[in-house]
């Protein structure tokens, strides 16, 4: 929703102006890192102002580390968030894709640039003109994520972003 990416942002900010902080964490909630936009809000006004793609963008070009901590699924625009982080951490049961093109959609917020360049070109479109979702345990071979844990994944997620 757009209250979600407007505190996502607001976070960001506020992350990369406190000293203090020296890496971030980014998780979704109720064992689910994100299933993506809802639709149905793509033509209020107030979508009008925000753009996910603007968000990613800041999330990618943060000073500090971004980690991303994928739970349940990371669809769509969820995908598009973790694509915008340094890393990512996926739980073993985790599914992720780029639902969109079921619905008559391409990804909007640059996801059709950022999969390629880190998964790359045949697999990425594979991804992206079919729709489907793949296991974490592909993810990882792909190199779609950085580490696939059985346990807590925001504790792992917070662990790589410690280290690194």
């Amino acid at each position: 929703s757009i209250a979600v990416m407007q505190a996502l942002e607001e976070a960001m900010k506020k992350a990369e102006a406190d000293p203090s902080v020296k890496a971030v964490t980014i998780c979704g909630e109720n064992g689910k890192f994100s299933a993506g936009a809802d639709i149905r809000g793509f033509s209020s006004p107030s979508t009008q102002s925000f753009s996910l793609s603007t968000l990613v963008s800041l999330i990618e070009s943060s000073q500090k580390p971004v980690v991303a901590a994928i739970e349940g699924i990371a669809l769509g625009g969820g995908l598009e968030v973790a694509l915008g982080c340094h890393y990512r951490v996926a739980h073993v049961k985790a599914r992720m894709g780029l639902p969109e093109v079921t619905l008559g959609l391409i990804p909007g917020a640059e996801g059709t640039q950022r999969l390629p360049r880190l998964i790359g070109v045949p697999a990425a479109l594979d991804m992206i003109t079919t729709g489907k979702h793949i296991s974490a345990a592909e993810a990882l071979k792909l190199g779609l994520v950085d580490e696939v844990v059985e346990e807590n994944t925001v504790e792992a997620a917070i662990s790589l972003a410690n280290k690194v």
